[in-house]
């Protein structure tokens, strides 16, 4: 089941005729307070949520979907006149997992919808990884560096564990990009350089185990 919270009835119309039409189960809301309502129902597996809306504004929901232990896991892809790239890299930061500007193809959205939900389907790898004294343990969500533990944004731990999972391999630019956001848009690398730098912060020394790979991009070695 997807949700759709979008205020313009036409717009919210044709997305669910899409949807239904492309064969998913689907259902729209003019409001937040009718979407989330029928999240206390009923829990969707991937949410289309409009930027600019009647009350509260798409960001908010945002937020409070990633703040609630029972939603936080649930893919989000923004819908937004908006193109900016602020407006963008806010949205991701705040655990959105893709954007999309309208007018916006329907062929463009099933197959953005379809990439999100490949993405978020469970892995299959190692539920606990170790580099060094990094630990990962995916199933508690939990990050300890030493015997200190972690406290990462959803971004920032998938970036981490896809470093980890490969560790020992340069993974350039674009490969990382792609693995946590799954798209393009102008600015992305230095969104992409923000969230190392901050993981590096948060590891306080062990952070050195992430290394820059002048012109290509990012390795995980080992302290």
């Amino acid at each position: 089941m997807i949700y759709c919270v979008e205020d313009d009835p036409n717009i919210r119309e044709l997305i669910i005729y899409t949807l239904k039409t492309g064969g998913f189960e689907a259902k729209g809301f003019p409001d937040p307070v009718s979407f989330f309502d029928e999240m206390r129902t009923k829990l969707p597996s991937l949410i289309l949520l409009d930027i600019m809306l009647p009350g509260t504004d798409g960001l908010t929901v945002l937020k409070q979907l990633k703040d609630d232990i029972t939603t936080k896991g649930i893919p989000v892809i923004m819908l937004t006149a908006k193109g900016t790239e602020f407006d963008i890299v806010l949205g991701l930061d705040m655990g959105a997992d893709d954007y999309i500007t309208k007018p916006f193809g329907v062929l463009e959205l099933i197959s953005r919808i379809k990439s999100v939900l490949r993405r978020a389907e469970p892995k299959t790898g190692q539920n606990v990884l170790k580099v060094g004294d990094i630990t990962i343990d995916i199933a508690k969500h939990m990050v300890m560096a030493g015997n200190n533990e972690i406290k990462l944004t959803v971004k920032e731990f998938e970036l981490l564990y896809c470093l980890m999972s490969n560790a020992g391999i340069v993974l350039s630019r674009n490969q990382l990009l792609d693995k946590i956001w799954g798209f393009d848009f102008d600015g992305e690398t230095r969104t992409l350089d923000v969230h190392i730098l901050s993981l590096r912060k948060k590891l306080g020394g062990y952070g050195k185990a992430i290394e820059t790979v002048r012109g290509i991009g990012y390795r995980m070695g080992a302290l």
